[in-house]
């Protein structure tokens, strides 16, 4: 039995520079951290050569082609494991609930291809798994995300990510003292709206309009640049005004990216003392992300108290096999 555990991500700075249709251009940038809210994965040995995979529910299927789950048949194949295994899938986040913001898709995907690797007794780079991961996301489902998700959930860490139009990634953590660390982690908060959408519908046609959106998406892989110097030289605030900005132009990326609730909360937030925030992930629904002075935190909590909050702490460690048992 192997079980790997990946962790989730909160991005802070730079979304949607990520797509190739942006950094084709030029290159993208984001700065995105890890978090300790994980999804696990267990692989284990059958008896017969049947696959079984579990996850809100359950499948029994006599050939990898059959195997509905479309990231988990695509890592089998990938991997070349195509019969007699087991492989369940649960996490810190309700299953069925993707479309929330936090990468969960792609820290499945990382996270099922360490498992597999480990059960055919190989180890495989960060930088392997961060590859195939989009390969099986983005190539092989087509699905109209960009590579931010595959990469930190593969390192962890607090990064600065670059994607250069040669299809290159560098992912370089942020130089930071553990006080800003400290300071900066008890500073995030993160609420969930219970609002669960289709990303898929809001990301599509973000990506169609991105040849549009050029300038504003450059704005924000400046912001990404100036939030990694400002964390770098401990200027923590300015972090605040960062997350609103970039919400901002995040906004302006294809329609339903916030409506009417979500800017209800938002602004409730800001009156309460929060400087700045983001929807995270796509828009739309899924979690809150806020900076907020200590001071003002209490206020912020009443404000949102039909929200809940949901609170982390940064992960330094990428995905990993965290039992093996042979």
């Amino acid at each position: 039995m192997i079980i790997s555990r990946t962790p989730l991500r909160v991005s802070l700075a730079g979304g949607g520079s990520d797509l190739e249709e942006f950094y084709k251009t030029g290159h993208g940038a984001v700065v995105s951290t890890a978090i300790n809210k994980y999804i696990y994965i267990t692989v284990n040995q059958k008896f017969d050569d049947f696959i079984r995979v579990s996850y809100s529910k359950t499948e029994m299927v006599d050939s990898v082609d059959r195997v509905e789950h479309n990231i988990i048949r695509e890592a089998l194949k990938l991997v070349g494991v195509t019969k007699g295994i087991e492989v369940v899938y649960m996490g810190d986040i309700p299953l069925g609930t993707a479309g929330i913001g936090l990468g969960s898709s792609s820290a499945l995907a990382v996270g099922v291809l360490n498992a597999l690797y480990a059960f055919q007794g190989r180890h495989v780079s960060a930088e392997k798994l961060a590859q195939e991961a989009c390969s099986i996301e983005i190539d092989i489902l087509k699905h109209p995300i960009g590579k931010q998700d595959q990469y930190i959930s593969a390192y962890g860490g607090f990064n600065y990510i670059q994607f250069n139009a040669d299809d290159s990634v560098f992912t370089d953590p942020v130089i930071y003292t553990r006080e800003t660390k400290k300071v900066l982690n008890s500073r995030l908060m993160l609420f969930y709206t219970g609002i669960v959408r289709q990303s898929s519908d809001i990301l599509s046609e973000q990506r169609k309009k991105t040849s549009s959106n050029l300038e504003v998406i450059g704005k924000m892989v400046d912001l990404a640049k100036r939030l990694r110097n400002d964390l770098i030289n401990n200027k923590i605030d300015n972090l605040g005004e960062i997350l609103h900005e970039g919400w901002l132009y995040k906004m302006q990326l294809a329609d339903g990216i916030s409506n009417s609730l979500i800017d209800e909360h938002y602004e409730k937030a800001r009156k309460a003392g929060a400087i700045g925030g983001k929807i995270l992930g796509a828009g739309a629904g899924g979690f809150l992300l806020l900076y907020c002075p200590e001071k003002a935190q209490d206020k912020v909590r009443k404000a949102l108290n039909d929200l809940k909050e949901s609170p982390f702490k940064f992960e330094p460690q990428g995905s990993k096999i965290i039992y093996v048992h042979d």
